[in-house]
């Protein structure tokens, strides 16, 4: 497989709500809730970088889309990884996701390996990793 990952959706339980942390919270550009004329359709896009988006759509909806059972989700099952370019960066985006309404799970310290990093969970409850690590360059 080539990897050509262009989109990462996030189930989420209040699609009204949910973009607003996103949005409003952690400034990230969007064009709100589209395809809410049906059933099943209702999406939030966000643009991450170059080729790259973010969804949110409701859990029930993908759970009907992909043919599988709603169950109870996990915080523990992914995280998403946000590198910065310095430790105060990394401070700073905490900083922001928890006057967003983040619930912070570790806040940012020097890591074992050398780098500098925390973890967050948004109001849906899925895993942020906000990181600087110091043998990767960031190109803007």
């Amino acid at each position: 497989m080539k990897p050509r990952v262009t989109v990462i959706t996030l189930g989420v339980d209040h699609l009204e709500r949910s973009p607003r942390f996103y949005r409003d919270g952690l400034g990230l550009p969007t064009g709100g809730i589209v395809g809410k004329e049906f059933e099943h359709g209702a999406v939030a896009f966000f643009d991450l970088q170059t080729g790259l988006k973010l969804a949110l759509w409701n859990r029930k909806d993908i759970a009907h889309e992909t043919n599988i059972a709603l169950t109870a989700p996990s915080p523990a099952e992914f995280t998403l990884g946000h590198n910065v370019t310095s430790k105060a960066e990394v401070d700073k985006v905490m900083e922001q996701a928890k006057q967003a309404g983040a619930t912070i799970t570790d806040p940012a310290h020097d890591t074992f390996w050398g780098g500098y990093s925390g973890h967050f969970q948004d109001p849906d409850g899925h895993l942020w990793e906000i990181v600087w690590n110091p043998h990767w360059d960031i190109t803007e």
